[in-house]
């Protein structure tokens, strides 16, 4: 099983059934929050709906189209990092990720990026990588800029969130720029 070293504390670890109770504790006691910038947080209302994710997240790792993995702190769940679909005929993905509200500001947003995509750069071999953010999500848009990812544009309207279309911004990394960078430093 796939699992990757960010800090001394912190790890990104495959999502398994036996963390539903606790991924959907976080998802539910950041409902708020969470919801100014992720469509999904009304198809997520019960435990099952969690089971239910954490299932597609295992058969897309099956069918070799990304990961979903839990960040974890202490072995408590932070948050989740993964992939929303590899595109393996021009080695590319597009990487998401969100953190219950109390574990942000401390840099393991950041740090967990940074590890999921050396991994993605060097065992997946994959040579482009997308972080695509609503444009007034200026928290999450400062993770890619931390890790020097290149802004590449604005996608009007690219999304609808509940009652209204955001527009997104784009970022990207290549492997040659992650590796001369050295690894988003």
């Amino acid at each position: 099983m796939l699992t990757i070293p960010v800090t001394d504390r912190c790890r990104l670890v495959p999502l398994d059934l036996a963390d539903a109770d606790e991924l959907f504790s976080l998802t539910d006691d950041n409902r708020g929050y969470l919801r100014q910038w992720l469509p999904w947080l009304d198809s997520v209302r019960r435990v099952d709906d969690t089971r239910t994710f954490i299932r597609a997240a295992q058969a897309q790792a099956a069918r070799n189209d990304g990961v979903q993995l839990a960040l974890t702190v202490d072995d408590r769940i932070a948050g989740v990092v993964g992939q929303h679909h590899v595109d393996w005929r021009n080695r590319s993905t597009a990487l998401g990720y969100w953190i219950g509200e109390s574990y942000q500001g401390l840099g393991l947003a950041t740090a967990a990026c940074r590890a999921f995509i050396t991994r993605a750069f060097d065992t997946a071999r994959l040579n482009r990588i997308e972080i695509r953010c609503a444009s007034g999500n200026h928290r999450s848009r400062a993770i890619p800029v931390r890790l020097g990812l290149w802004e590449e544009g604005l996608l009007r309207d690219a999304e609808w969130l509940y009652d209204h279309f955001v527009d997104h911004v784009v970022y990207a990394a290549l492997a040659r720029e992650w590796r001369r960078a050295g690894d988003g430093d």
